[in-house]
């Protein structure tokens, strides 16, 4: 069924890599949903190993693969970090999944993370009964996004909203949805 979405990456289908990261990201998960917050000491050596197995993988140009994954992860969640609508460490861990499986498959990753992150944020809305308040609190966003432009106008405004709002800890998401997406294409057996 996702046989469309399985992307040639030598460094992703290296025995063993999948289940590191995956590993990693779980760890990564619970103490996101135990601390709000993806430790430095997590999301640094995940890169740094990432570039360095990489390298030593595939030389220059597994390095180079290497860092665009990165950068692929770090784009991907540094607009909603600059808004305030996320932590730095989520930023962080997506990116350190780039350093490890590469650009395509982060993407990819990406996306059933943020399928995962949205299902999980609907039921924490249906779960707390206060579904008008967070629609409220929602279309509020979406409306400062439109109107203002200015990300740290916006991001201190998402501070002061955070008290109000339910956080949800995206290194949760981020972890399902990368473990999904290898699951999905037979990295993980």
């Amino acid at each position: 069924m996702f046989e469309q979405w399985s992307v040639d990456s030598p460094m992703a289908t290296t025995p063993g890599v999948c289940i590191l990261v995956s590993v990693i990201l779980i760890a990564a998960a619970v103490i996101d949903g135990w601390k709000l917050k993806v430790p430095n000491w997590i999301t640094f050596p995940m890169v740094f190993a990432g570039w360095a197995a990489s390298a030593w993988l595939f030389g220059w140009s597994g390095l180079v693969a290497s860092l665009i994954g990165t950068v692929v992860g770090l784009g991907l969640l540094l607009p909603l970090y600059a808004i305030g609508g996320m932590g730095a460490g989520d930023v962080k861990l997506l990116a350190g999944v780039g350093a490890w499986v590469w650009g395509w498959v982060t993407f990819y990753a990406f996306c059933f993370s943020a399928v995962i992150g949205g299902l999980i944020a609907v039921g924490m809305v249906i779960y707390s009964k206060k579904i008008l308040h967070h629609a409220g609190q929602f279309w509020a966003i979406v409306g400062e996004i439109m109107v203002i432009r200015d990300p740290g106008q916006l991001s201190t405004i998402a501070a002061e909203r955070k008290s109000s709002m339910m956080l949800l800890p995206y290194g949760i998401p981020i972890a399902i949805g990368t473990i999904a997406y290898f699951a999905c294409i037979g990295l993980l057996l």
